[in-house]
């Protein structure tokens, strides 16, 4: 059955998450923000800026006008930046129906609201009642654009949702399960990413497996405790969404939040660490949102606090992890 599905965000993912829709035989419409970069996209049959050599199948038509992407869609996937997706989100709430579901591939924390993607999404629409879902999981972008075996989860309240969901993206190398944990699958998409900063950070300062071995497992530790603290599933975090993902992102060499944090411990500055990694580095604005939630919730996050200290107020990357060695000892 053709199912129509709308993509919002022409960045990896979102064109990913569109390719595998169409070659499932969906009727599949892209939408970018840009005028120039849907009109190249739709020339060339290729996204040239983030996807370099994938074909985009014939069934996806790619577009900046709102209102042809949204009519009769049945279920939209939102794949915008969390910094920019309350002010997306805004420009699409008219051509919005009022009863289209949503799933969220962002992985974020919005700064000072603290609020994940999809509520973001709800807020913005005005429809606490809307049905939402969340794609999150181990999903290095060219190894998937390169049909490399990769597994997600989807997870959402409405079982038939994220069933539907599941049904309509997964491939033969995109295996998709189901989790009701739509919090715990946020939270763990998002503060992984402060982690990997830190393995990054290992990386550039040459310091071994043994202590990135240590960062993966005290980094899921205390993510987990904010889960807990935001009325997660403890078991989210030991599976794809949370440790599967921890550990790609910590240890995958294009990794855009890796590649900032191997910056940053070699000695660049933070502008440069940017510059460092191709696209949108989510893990440097999640990093300010994650320190002020554990601040909130009353979770020791050791960890979130050191990397915040890197980049926000100046101490160097040795000196952070030569405090966090010599804390005072205690029991695992």
């Amino acid at each position: 059955m053709v199912t129509k599905v709308t993509v919002i965000g022409d960045g990896a993912m979102g064109t990913l998450c569109a390719i595998m829709l169409a070659e499932n035989g969906h009727d599949v419409q892209l939408w970018s923000a840009f005028e120039n970069q849907a009109r190249e996209m739709a020339s060339a049959r290729e996204n040239v800026r983030f996807l370099p050599g994938t074909k985009l199948p014939d069934n996806i038509n790619i577009t900046c006008d709102a209102t042809e992407a949204l009519r009769n869609a049945e279920f939209a996937i939102s794949a915008v930046p969390t910094e920019f997706l309350r002010g997306v989100w805004t420009r699409l709430a008219p051509d919005t129906p009022t009863d289209l579901p949503i799933c969220s591939v962002t992985k974020g924390i919005e700064n000072d609201t603290l609020l994940r993607p999809s509520e973001i999404v709800l807020e913005v629409l005005q429809n606490p009642a809307r049905e939402v879902a969340a794609l999150s999981g181990p999903s290095i972008a060219p190894e998937i654009a390169d049909k490399l075996p990769a597994t997600v989860t989807v997870a959402g309240k409405s079982p038939d949702l994220i069933e539907k969901i599941q049904r309509c993206i997964a491939r033969d190398y995109f295996r998709v399960y189901t989790n009701p944990d739509i919090v715990g699958v946020e939270l763990a998409g998002a503060t992984k990413n402060v982690i990997a900063i830190a393995a990054g950070c290992l990386d550039g300062l040459q310091y071994g497996v043994n202590a990135k071995a240590a960062l993966l497992t005290r980094g899921l530790a205390e993510i987990t405790k904010l889960g807990l603290a935001c009325g997660a599933d403890a078991k989210t975090f030991a599976g794809l969404s949370g440790m599967g993902d921890l550990v790609t992102t910590c240890f995958s060499p294009v990794g855009r939040n890796r590649t900032f944090g191997q910056a940053i411990g070699s000695g660049q500055s933070v502008t440069q660490g940017c510059e460092s990694a191709s696209g949108v580095v989510e893990g440097l604005s999640t990093t300010k949102s994650v320190n002020a939630l554990a601040i909130t919730k009353n979770v020791d996050m050791p960890i979130t606090k050191a990397i915040y200290q890197v980049l926000f107020e100046s101490v160097p990357p040795r000196d952070a992890i030569l405090n966090l060695m010599t804390r005072p000892l205690k029991g695992e």
